[in-house]
């Protein structure tokens, strides 16, 4: 009997908003069911990851196109790997649970008009798989601040201030109204515990649950 394919889910959010404490609350929940899940973030562990990161944290800085192809070649290793892929995980009949995905790279490097051309790079890829919902934790700039200060000591580039976490909470709008009718996104207000958040996640994704 051949398995059946598994749900990929994606949790979504600015810096410093909890959703990779969703992400994990949610891929915990799910084995409590008894399904298979494979939680993964982007940028990846893999090399063209660390190449990311290192832009992201300033190390080696890069413009907001060479980090939007270098997201985009993560991403599709991170789809089509043989051993670990996305595409792979879903067709073993495994839940992928992902924190971010290309949400993240219209939202972050889409911008000085370079939207479409984010969007037409992951969208129309033939090997980016599309998820089955989004997730997008939602939380006030200045929370989220406060929430990066408290958890580190060195910001990354779209970290440094709460006026760009709130642009880029902007473009996420923007994002999502344009992806409106070919994505599953559900918005999940993150100002509250923790708890109460991942209910709410649960509840969006219980939705598709067979």
């Amino acid at each position: 009997m051949e398995n059946k394919r598994g749900l990929f889910i994606v949790i979504e959010g600015v810096d410093g908003s909890g959703k990779s404490t969703q992400a994990s609350l949610l891929a915990d929940y799910l084995r409590g069911l008894g399904r298979r899940v494979h939680h993964t973030a982007e940028p990846t562990e893999s090399g063209l990851g660390g190449m990311v990161r290192d832009g992201l944290g300033g190390e080696h800085p890069r413009t907001t196109e060479e980090l939007a192809a270098m997201f985009l070649a993560d991403r599709v290793a991170h789809n089509v790997s043989p051993k670990s892929g996305i595409k792979q995980y879903l067709e073993s009949g495994t839940d992928v649970v992902c924190d971010r995905y290309y949400y993240s790279s219209l939202a972050y490097q889409g911008v000085d008009g370079a939207l479409q051309w984010v969007a037409d790079m992951n969208l129309n890829s033939p090997v980016i798989e599309k998820p089955d919902i989004c997730v997008f934790i939602d939380l006030d700039p200045e929370k989220c601040l406060e929430h990066i200060r408290a958890g580190r000591s060195h910001f990354e580039i779209y970290e440094e201030n709460s006026a760009i976490i709130a642009e880029t909470r902007r473009r996420y709008g923007i994002v999502f109204e344009m992806l409106k009718g070919r994505d599953n996104i559900v918005t999940v207000d993150g100002a509250r515990t923790p708890q109460e958040v991942s209910a709410d996640v649960i509840a969006a994704v219980s939705k598709l649950l067979k």
